[in-house]
Parts: structure tokens; sequence; C-alpha cells
């Protein structure tokens, strides 16, 4: 198939995690994928507005296409914090209505919105008129027990009608009590019929889903039925499951990296780290799901994860992983 224009930048994308997709993990994942969108960590309107935007906005050219994802409910604030992104290069803003943690409970955003649309709403918008770059909502199908369909669509054309076009759907209620955010991840059923309904009520709108797709098989199920497919755990612990999606999923067949080439090039990315002062280990942890499922890989994995070898070069540590587990190159 030849590349193709037409072909929804949101086809196929790395869900915001927090504690993981850092700029690190993104360097990493790009070396798999030059197409699939990357999305930051959610980040807060009053860590940018308040805090230090560098360290929370920086990131490497490399990383393109890279979507903010903002946490936040006061509309002056995030389009504050839409024009930071637009200014720092993001190529996306989007907004939290998803996340089911206290925390964010606390500063009444993330998941709790969605019983507010019309502030929802409001925030799009004021977001689109502060930025000329596109402004996208991830959120639940439900808060708590309530499993009425209704409610999602109506959020959704609430939504739609200040100008959002791309939603991105947990297809899992948020349990706003009683469960943690890691429960919050496995136990509220899936229920992907939701989201399918949506796209055929929104024909017009970006639905992509997000939740429980770990497969190729179950990608290809859902672009039958939707316009994209966010994974998130599946692509953090089995990164090379990224490897062919290029190809598969947007025509692109630039001849792709190996696995050794993927970490050679991690490799020196975390030397330079390391000459910058920062410890490798900041990046190094999120490539030790790479050699998954191919012999040796437990005792690699255990050389980069060893505590004591911090302080040696990362080239150093690479051929010792390799002499440990020898059979992953083999």
């Amino acid at each position: 198939m030849a590349d193709q224009p037409s072909i929804s930048p949101w086809r196929l994308s790395v869900a915001p995690m927090m504690d993981w997709t850092d700029r690190h993990c993104r360097y990493f994942h790009r070396l798999l994928t030059r197409r699939t969108l990357l999305y930051t960590e959610m980040v807060t309107t009053g860590a940018l507005l308040h805090g230090d935007v560098p360290r929370h906005l920086d990131f490497n050219d490399e990383e393109h296409p890279v979507a903010l994802q903002l946490g936040g409910s006061e509309p002056d604030d995030l389009a504050k914090c839409a024009k930071l992104a637009e200014q720092w290069g993001y190529d996306e803003v989007n907004l939290n209505c998803g996340c089911p943690s206290e925390r964010v409970q606390r500063g009444a955003f993330g998941a709790c919105l969605m019983n507010e649309p019309q502030l929802v709403a409001d925030s799009v918008k004021a977001m689109r008129d502060a930025v000329s770059l596109p402004v996208t909502v991830k959120h639940r199908i439900g808060i708590d027990r309530n499993e009425s369909y209704d409610f999602v669509r109506d959020f959704v054309g609430t939504i739609a009608q200040a100008g959002c076009t791309v939603f991105i759907v947990h297809a899992r209620n948020a349990w706003l009590k009683g469960l943690s955010p890691k429960e919050n991840r496995e136990i509220p059923p899936l229920r992907y019929e939701m989201v399918h309904r949506l796209k055929r009520d929104f024909p017009e709108l970006t639905i992509v889903l997000n939740g429980g797709v770990t497969t190729a098989e179950q990608i290809d199920e859902q672009l039958a039925l939707l316009d994209g497919v966010m994974l998130g755990r599946e692509a953090y612990h089995n990164p090379w499951v990224m490897a062919d999606w290029d190809a598969r999923y947007f025509g692109d067949v630039h001849l792709a990296l190996d696995r050794a080439e993927v970490e050679a090039r991690m490799v020196a990315y975390m030397g330079r780290l390391q000459a910058a002062g920062v410890p490798w280990s900041h990046a190094s942890r999120h490539m030790l799901g790479l050699w998954n499922g191919t012999p040796g890989a437990r005792k690699w994995r255990q050389v980069w994860s060893d505590h004591r070898l911090k302080g040696e070069a990362p080239q150093h540590v690479s051929n010792l992983a390799h002499r440990r587990g020898a059979a992953v190159v083999a």
C-alpha cells in the first residue's frame, strides 16, 4: 500500500501514561515507529503556569508527531497552556477527561469533568480560540455505575458543538470512589459497542478507541469500525509490537531498525544524557521490554536494572548485558 496522506494521524497512538511516557520513553518509541502519534504524560495547568515550564514541555525533535495532554478545568488557564504547547512546537493539545485518581478529582478535573460537559465545551472553545493546533478530548464511556449510552453520547455531542472533532474514548467507566487508578484500568468492564455506537451516531467525528487492545488482530478489528486505536500498557511493556506499525497501518515502507540497532541508538542517547549530567537510568527503564520473548532477555534486563551499574557508561552496561544474555542477539 502506498503512503496515503488521507490516513488519519490518529490511526495508531500510544496513550499518555503517568510516570511512563516522558520524553525519554517517547524517544525510544520513536525508534520503533515514525508515524504513530505519541502523547506526553498528563501535565496540569498549575504545573505549567506556576512551575518549571521547560522541565514539563521540553522534548526532542525526533518525537514528532507528539501531543501534549493537559489536566485542568479552568478555560482561561487551559487556553494559556495551549498557547505554551503551540509555542513549544507540539502537534496537538489533548484535554484529560478520563483520569479517575483522587488527586485529579481534588483538582476537579480528569474523569469528573464528564459530569460537566458544558465546562468541557467552554474549555475546548477557549483552547481552540487560542491556538491553531488540533484540540482533542480523551474520556471514558461513563462515570461510576452510570452505564447509559445517552450519558456519553450527550457528552460528545456537547463538546463537538464547541468545535472538537477528535475523541479518544477509553471504553470503560471511571469509578470515582472505591477503585485505584490501576483498578480503574482493569475492573470496570470494557464495552467496545459503546464506542462503535458513537462512531455510528457521529460519523463526521474522529473516534479513537482506547482500552484492552493488545494484538494486531484486535487493532485490525477495531480499525474496521473506527478511525483509530490507542494502546497503552501493551505498547510500553512489549514495545516491539510497534515495529511493524508504520508499514502495516500507514503504508510507510521505510527500512525499520532491528532490535540491536534500536538498543544501540538508545545507548548512544543515554551516553548523551550522561554527558549532560542526566542519569541514563531515566531512559534505560523504558526499554526493558525491548527483547521480551527472546532467549536471554531476562538476564539482559537484569543487567540494565542493576542499580550498582548506574555510575558506569551506558556502552559498558550494554556490553555486559549482552555477555550475560548472550542469546538475545544470536
